[in-house]
């Protein structure tokens, strides 16, 4: 059952698509059942509205920022590393020579671990292979490879280690936890989104690391302006990205805890 849920591609059951595709639906039934029709598409329209707006997306952004904490003294926090997981790539770019490189999600979490690289002196591990499976080229130039230069050559940082094989964030862990157990790293500082980290660090303890939590980009409580009710592409983008982790969150559960009923 599992493995059918995870079959679905991601982008169907998240906002906006899975609310076009029951205001479509309402408009196939309008005509036999008008009522039913008319209900199902202007609530998924209203929907839609609502969502695009950065007040109802607080919503669902702000139980997720809750679950971390900003990290205040990365001096003290006793790490051994500094851990930054990757996000998506600007394919091509032009103005770098055609090369492919880190977004601006992935560039946000790469210039807080400067920051911390910088505080604390620690090595750098960037995790991020591709998802899906990978093209001949995302296999030769992985999500990692992109991170590594932009920290090199943009920040000053030096890049210790580079992981890109993952394809998602239980990826991320197992594989970067199997690369600092070889030179005996038990303890890292973990770089993502304050949205993310929540199911970064549940990923990251399972493969056997310390996690000290070092999040970045917080949206929540930006909402006390009356333009906050207006909808927008931030907005939605907002409530797509809170829905995805909120859901990544159950679907990380219901896997462990299936993993553990096997075993049992």
């Amino acid at each position: 059952m599992l493995d059918l849920i995870n079959a679905i591609p991601r982008n169907l059951i998240l906002p906006p698509a899975n609310l076009f595709l029951l205001i479509l639906l309402g408009l196939l039934l309008w005509r036999r059942w008008p009522r039913a029709g008319r209900i199902l598409a202007g609530g998924a329209l209203a929907l839609l509205a609502l969502l695009s707006t950065p007040a109802v997306a607080d919503l669902f952004v702000r139980p997720l920022e809750e679950l971390t904490t900003p990290l205040l003294s990365p001096e003290r926090a006793g790490g051994q590393a500094i851990v930054v997981l990757s996000a998506g790539r600007m394919r091509k770019a032009p103005e770098y020579g055609d090369r492919d490189i880190p977004d601006y999600t992935a560039l946000a979490r790469l210039r807080y671990a400067a920051h911390l690289q910088r505080r604390t002196g620690l090595p750098v591990l960037v995790s991020g292979g591709s998802a899906g499976k990978p093209t001949a080229h995302e296999r030769s130039y992985s999500l990692a490879d992109g991170m590594a230069a932009a920290l090199r050559d943009d920040f000053g940082v030096p890049v210790r280690w580079v992981e890109g094989k993952s394809r998602d964030t239980a990826d991320n862990a197992a594989f970067s936890a199997a690369l600092l157990r070889r030179d005996g790293i038990k303890r890292v500082l973990l770089v993502t989104d304050a949205m993310h980290m929540a199911r970064a660090r549940s990923a990251f303890q399972r493969a056997g690391l310390e996690v000290v939590e070092a999040p970045t980009m917080f949206f929540g409580g930006w909402t006390r302006s009356i333009y906050a009710w207006i909808p927008s592409a931030e907005g939605l983008r907002r409530s797509w990205y809170a829905t995805y982790e909120l859901l990544g969150l159950v679907w990380y559960r219901m896997r462990s805890g299936g993993a553990q009923a096997t075993q049992g």
